[in-house]
């Protein structure tokens, strides 16, 4: 069946607010072995988690050095970003009465130091793609000062086998929000430099866009171009789905994108959403991180990285 905006929602989807607390939500992701999503209250400097099963917010870790977005890779672990210790980070805190076990993958390229890693996705390959925007470095609330040390703000792309850390993407303005395609043939990229002025190095166009890129030989980032642009606001973190939508977070919520980049779907959202991922016991649930909040609404699609993940435990 074509995928329509009629057949992206469940019949009788609406949008619901759980949990509320937080100075600045974002990062969210669903915790299988917890039944739990969880996700970071930046300015809070902790990890918060929401029980499904219970509808009880927790705080799962505090005094966290101003963690951001994260997934789980094939072993079912959470990599996570830190903004505070400019790293990318993989906590085995996962089963349902596990607590945070948390150590750090990789900090530097070259000698120098990471900005302040933002997203991040694993291939299933195992690799780890991660955006390395300065927001950590140059806001006081999401971390410490700090320059950049390699002089720009690129994806890299991060192989634990091995060790090395490579660039894939170097000619967004800000990178943020990261995606595969279903097939992993297209890294999507969002661009969130619209608004933050103090970030222009003269070269590139300030923007609110994602972007596109062919992923060759499963490791390099080739031919980029503008998959749509997202408005009002700009686009922060996003998903896609098993049929190669992309959810996307903007201003007023949640728009949904075909793989042609066409815009197929608006989910209006009382705050400005940063995040977004997909949840719950059957995977169709959409989890929104919106400024201080959580919401969820009901869907009729699964994750794209879940399905190439498998069953977790």
């Amino acid at each position: 069946m074509p995928t329509t905006p009629e057949n992206l929602l469940a019949p009788d989807a609406a949008v619901e607010k759980v949990a509320a607390g937080a100075q600045w939500a974002e990062g969210p992701v669903w915790i299988p072995g917890r039944s739990a999503v969880r996700f970071s209250d930046i300015p809070g400097n902790r990890v918060l988690e929401y029980r499904e099963a219970t509808g009880a917010l927790e705080v799962y870790a505090s005094e966290v050095e101003y963690a951001n977005g994260r997934a789980l890779d094939r072993d079912g672990a959470v990599i996570q970003c830190s903004h505070g210790r400019r790293a990318i980070e993989r906590d085995t805190g996962t089963a349902a009465d596990a607590v945070p076990a948390v150590h750090t993958l990789v900090d530097s390229w070259n000698g120098r130091r990471l900005n302040s890693p933002n997203d991040v996705v694993v291939k299933s390959d195992g690799t780890i793609w991660f955006s390395d925007p300065s927001y950590g470095i140059q806001k006081e609330e999401e971390g410490h000062p700090g320059h950049e040390e390699y002089g720009d703000r690129w994806v890299f792309r991060f192989d634990p086998a091995s060790g090395e850390l490579t660039p894939a993407v170097i000619d967004v303005e800000v990178p943020n929000g990261l995606a595969f395609s279903p097939d992993e043939a297209i890294l999507y990229v969002s661009d969130t430099s619209l608004g933050t002025p103090a970030m222009d190095d003269g070269q590139r166009l300030h923007g609110h866009a994602i972007h596109a890129y062919d992923v060759v030989q499963g490791r390099f980032a080739r031919n980029g171009r503008v998959f749509a642009e997202v408005g009002p606001g700009v686009p922060d973190g996003f998903r896609v789905d098993v049929h190669g939508n992309v959810w996307s977070s903007s201003k007023e919520g949640v728009q949904v994108f075909s793989p042609a980049g066409e815009r197929i779907l608006q989910i209006a959202v009382p705050e400005t959403v940063s995040n977004v991922c997909f949840g719950g016991g059957d995977g169709r649930t959409l989890y929104m991180t919106a400024s201080t909040s959580l919401y969820r609404i009901r869907t009729a699609v699964t994750d794209a990285a879940a399905a190439l993940r498998g069953p977790q435990p």
